[in-house]
């Protein structure tokens, strides 16, 4: 495919960033092609990307050996720029009109799944959280975050990023920083570093009622982190939980290993 310069791509479509979206386009092909590098193997694979923008990462997803592509995308500019790409991609691009948050994207593809996006700011954790209940349909994902979220999802118990997205993302998945990405990579530049993580969910999953009253005992432990779990834990058990774990009533949650919080569910 002989396509325009991605600049070129903006101007045409009006494409500047929107600071409501958590738009921050990322224009270096070489880039962006590490980024789909760090996904592994795609070939055979139905890729779902999130907020493609004016295509960067979507282009060198169509350079990859993917069996297809489906960006989801909410900014009507970038939809119809995506769908210019998506004419000249001989049928592995398809395009859909949508809010991610409010779209089950998992049933836009067939398996074997894998998800590499570039996540608006705004929206990246509740879009992790939500796949997170639905990974054992998903074979990998390499999303790119704001450095400090991409830090909490890979933190280890006792350090100051660790805490309930570390615990969620750790327990469904194994997760590994996979490469940190300067400001100065966007347009417009964001004023912190952002971090690609890869992701890949564990054989055995959770049930969705399992992972409901994780999401709950996280919430509880976390959402007064100086306290004991004796008495952030109260309302869920308490001291009679804890014992039932093994685990000191006098701990706080930031100590507590992902094995853990798992021991405590039962």
């Amino acid at each position: 495919m002989t396509l325009p310069p991605l600049r070129e791509v903006i101007a045409r479509h009006g494409l500047g960033a929107r600071k409501s979206l958590g738009q921050h386009f990322l224009l270096d092909g070489n880039l962006c092609a590490r980024i789909v590098r760090s996904a592994g193997p795609l070939a055979g694979r139905h890729v779902l990307e999130v907020g493609p923008g004016p295509g960067g990462l979507t282009r060198a997803l169509l350079d990859s050996e993917a069996a297809s592509i489906t960006a989801v995308e909410i900014d009507p500019r970038a939809v119809a720029a995506a769908r210019e790409l998506a004419d000249e991609s001989g049928g592995r691009l398809r395009v859909v009109a949508a809010d991610a948050l409010s779209t089950d994207i998992l049933a836009l593809a067939p398996a074997p799944r894998v998800i590499v996006a570039n996540l608006p700011y705004n929206i990246a954790t509740p879009l992790l959280v939500a796949w997170l209940r639905q990974a054992g349909a998903i074979e990998r994902l390499t999303l790119m975050f704001q450095q400090e979220v991409a830090d909490r999802i890979c933190a280890a118990s006792g350090t100051p990023a660790y805490g309930r997205l570390s615990v969620l993302a750790q327990w469904i998945c194994r997760a590994e920083l996979l490469l940190r990405i300067p400001p100065s990579a966007f347009v417009p530049p964001p004023k912190v570093w952002s971090a690609v993580v890869g992701l890949v969910p564990h054989a055995e999953q959770p049930s969705a009622a399992q992972f409901a009253r994780m999401e709950g005992l996280t919430a509880a432990a976390f959402g007064q982190r100086r306290k004991m779990l004796r008495g952030s834990l109260k309302a869920l058990g308490g001291e009679a939980l804890l014992a039932a774990a093994n685990i000191a009533p006098d701990r706080r949650a930031e100590t507590l290993t992902v094995a853990e919080f798992k021991k405590l569910l039962g």
